[in-house]
């Protein structure tokens, strides 16, 4: 747990009172530690193979992909499979064209994993949706989870959407588009409070009174 979530946790608390409830219940926002700057291929990498896949099935197919580079899982390794290992693998042609393109973009430098650091959330989300297959969702989950962007609302995750909706007592989850203004006020701390909203959505019993 990061010094810093601690603190956007409890200042986020303090803005909003639902979002204060939700901190006394589940205390801080936990999250594991960010991969390493030379592991950050892996990574989206990782979620390309995740997506749209139920957890066990994803994590059956991630490890026969991972394998298929006995040593680093690099660039430079993705580029030597043909595109056939990586469908026997189980990915679908479409994510294995995805990840040979992500491969491709990081070899030849047109994606600098390691200088994102140092780019705004909107330029990040601009250079990983260059690549085929990593829309929005990929690259803000990629800003909270391994830049530690604190102010990342991802609309379109449904789970944000019905947690959000569960948390305030709202009748209708609401759409993107009215996420994206009701979230307007728990800035500049959004990734806590999705966080939350995604407990919420986990537990049905997280309802307001």
């Amino acid at each position: 747990m990061g010094i810093k979530h601690v603190r956007a946790s409890q200042d986020l608390a303090a803005l909003d009172p639902v979002m204060r409830r939700l901190y006394e219940r589940h205390g801080p926002m936990r999250t594991g530690s960010p991969a390493p700057v030379t592991r950050r291929f892996e990574e989206l990498a990782r979620t390309i193979a995740y997506q749209q896949l139920a957890g066990r099935a994803a994590a059956t197919i991630w490890s026969r992909v991972r394998a298929l580079c006995s040593e680093e899982f690099t660039p430079q390794a993705v580029l030597r499979l043909d595109p056939q290992e990586l469908r026997d693998a189980g990915l679908s042609g479409s994510k294995a064209l995805s990840l040979l393109d992500l491969a491709s973009h990081t070899g030849d430098g047109r994606l600098r994993l390691d200088r994102l650091g140092r780019c705004s959330d909107d330029e990040v989300i601009a250079q990983l949706t260059r690549v085929r297959g990593i829309g929005p969702w990929s690259a803000q989950m990629f800003l909270m989870h391994e830049l530690g962007r604190l102010d990342i609302w991802p609309t379109g995750d449904l789970g944000v959407r019905t947690g959000f909706a569960r948390a305030y007592g709202l009748d209708v989850t609401p759409s993107p588009k009215e996420l994206a203004a009701l979230g307007e006020r728990l800035s500049p701390y959004r990734t806590v409070a999705a966080w939350y909203c995604w407990r919420c959505a986990d537990d049905p019993g997280e309802m307001m009174p």
